[in-house]
């Protein structure tokens, strides 16, 4: 069991920014903690970009952290076509569970993770390095769920593999609450 693992506590999602929320991350004990032995996968390096072709959906990454609610962050709501890198877990191609966050929309615009929704399994996701390697994943499924019943051990508990998960929100929007009541995630793995 890694560090990674046993830092997951058993919490509820908190809502975040207007439109959508983050869902509930484990605890980090270091940002730069490798959370596998390098035999895993390939050496460390910082995602830089993801390619998902199959929903048209490009973007750099920006590294996220956690809320002063141990929350994670999502990238700025004025900026739906940003995605970010929840930098205190797996980085890409490392053992574990890399997590990918966007919006759905924002500012009245359509977010990067708009056609969420709409991935297959097979189809393929790239993740850019930054030591320009590109690694490619094959999803395995997508499941749509209610944020109080969103599933942290299923998204963030350790992997043998490295496999990825990318996050916006879904389902019927709540005008009053300025929310969406669900989480839309992708679930894959890397292809060796």
């Amino acid at each position: 069991m890694t560090v990674f693992r046993r830092a997951i506590p058993l919490v509820l999602l908190a809502l975040v920014l207007a439109g959508c929320a983050a869902p509930a991350a484990p605890t980090p004990q270091s940002p730069t903690s490798p959370t596998a032995p390098a035999s895993a996968g390939p050496a460390r390096s910082l995602p830089s970009a993801l390619d998902v072709p199959a929903i048209g959906a490009q973007s750099s990454l920006v590294p996220l952290g956690l809320n002063p609610d141990r929350t994670v962050e999502v990238p700025p709501v004025d900026q739906p076509l940003q995605a970010g890198w929840y930098e205190y877990g797996p980085a890409p191609g490392e053992a574990g569970p890399a997590v990918i966050l966007g919006h759905i929309d924002g500012g009245h615009r359509k977010g990067i993770f708009w056609r969420l929704h709409e991935l297959k399994p097979g189809e393929e996701v790239y993740v850019d390095r930054a030591d320009g390697g590109r690694l490619t994943f094959a999803v395995t499924k997508v499941e749509q769920v209610a944020k109080d019943a969103f599933p942290t051990e299923a998204v963030y508990g350790d992997t043998p593999d490295p496999q990825l998960r990318l996050i916006t929100c879904g389902g019927r929007y709540d005008a009053a609450n300025r929310n969406y009541l669900d989480n839309v995630i992708a679930y894959a793995e890397l292809k060796r």
